[in-house]
């Protein structure tokens, strides 16, 4: 099972924050991509390819709806080329990144055709100009101008004959996951660290597949993760309790709980989406976190002592993930408990898995 570590897109402390993942042992980095919140995270991907050999790049996730599948497509590739093939696309419906444009999350269908063209130009095939969402009003059709001749269809030429970038999908809802499992490379859950639901996104990830007449085993599967270790287990709830609002709250994002739910946890999820503040997005000192009970964190996260971290990890691999992206300490938690936690993670948590 990879373990990868997530953070902001930040360019001028990418190449550092990659060398000490590669350091560490984790097996790739992933940004996010939040233009109002952080950098861009194509060149914070190329500037952490420059200054490393083995981990793997990746978004952690980017969306449908800021850039055009074309240029997702070519910018993931040029990260992939520049790394000698270490890249992977992380793609969601979006959140913040939406949020902060006085957006919601992609429609459905939406998402579904984006995600069918962005794997269709990655092969370095066609899409054709028909498909293409570019509204009338915006740019009209290129026959408009009468050239004597011109592309019959909408191709990325240059990366055919290349590697193709493997596609993720965050996924929470059962939509969602459907789709993620027909069109992705990989489905990445953000179902929290609960075996039980976890093991239902599997299920039907699998049977959807089956349904549409596909091999099951055809995609893989992971999932992200909040995860502070640290002795003191209250310590390790603070740490994580900022990050764990944001993933908890993609499954009750749209009113109803995904996956399994205890009526003790689905109260708890319908609190953290009416208490939601963007303005204070994964701060661990922020409302939505009080929010989290600690028997809630304990289920959702995986916080406490290296060994707690380690049999969580173990479990989730004896599942069938073959990929954790793990999320850590974010704003307003405890500086020294994070630092803690983030020493703990690389002495003890990560060789322990390697071993």
């Amino acid at each position: 099972m990879q373990l990868w570590t997530t953070g902001v897109a930040a360019a001028r402390a990418s190449a550092r924050a990659a060398q000490e993942a590669e350091a560490a042992g984790f097996d790739g980095m992933l940004v996010v991509d939040s233009q109002n919140l952080s950098g861009d995270p194509y060149v914070s991907l190329a500037m952490a390819a420059a200054a490393t050999t083995r981990i793997g790049l990746g978004t952690g996730v980017t969306n449908s709806v800021t850039r055009h599948a074309a240029v997702t497509a070519a910018s993931i590739a040029s990260v992939d080329r520049i790394s000698n093939g270490r890249a992977v696309l992380g793609l969601g419906r979006g959140d913040s990144a939406l949020a902060h444009l006085g957006r919601g999350p992609a429609r459905l269908a939406q998402f579904e055709r984006y995600l069918k063209q962005l794997q269709t130009y990655l092969r370095g095939e066609a899409v054709p100009f028909a498909e293409i969402d570019i509204p009338l009003d915006t740019a009209p059709p290129l026959s408009e101008l009468e050239l004597a001749d011109a592309p019959p269809s909408s191709r990325i030429a240059w990366i055919a004959g290349g590697r193709k970038v493997p596609v993720e999908v965050g996924a929470s809802g059962p939509k969602v996951i459907a789709m993620a499992a027909l069109h992705a490379d990989r489905v990445m859950f953000t179902l929290g660290a609960d075996v039980e639901r976890l093991a239902w996104g599997i299920d039907l990830a699998r049977a959807t597949r089956k349904s549409a007449g596909l091999d099951p085993d055809g995609v893989t599967f992971g999932a992200f993760i909040n995860l502070a270790c640290h002795p003191d287990r209250a310590a390790a709830r603070g740490v994580v309790r900022g990050g764990l609002t944001t993933f908890a709250r993609f499954s009750v994002m749209h009113g109803k709980a995904n996956g399994p739910v205890s009526a003790r946890d689905r109260d708890v999820l319908e609190s953290l989406r009416t208490s939601y503040d963007m303005r204070a997005h994964t701060r661990g000192d922020s409302r939505q976190a009080g929010v989290l009970t600690d028997d809630f964190v304990d289920r959702f996260a995986i916080a406490g002592p290296p060994e707690h971290c380690i049999a969580r990890l173990n479990a989730l691999r004896a599942l069938g993930l073959d990929k954790v992206a793990i999320s850590g300490g974010t704003r307003g938690a405890d500086a020294a408990h994070a630092e803690t936690a983030r020493a703990l993670m690389r002495s003890e948590v990560l060789p322990a898995m390697r071993a």
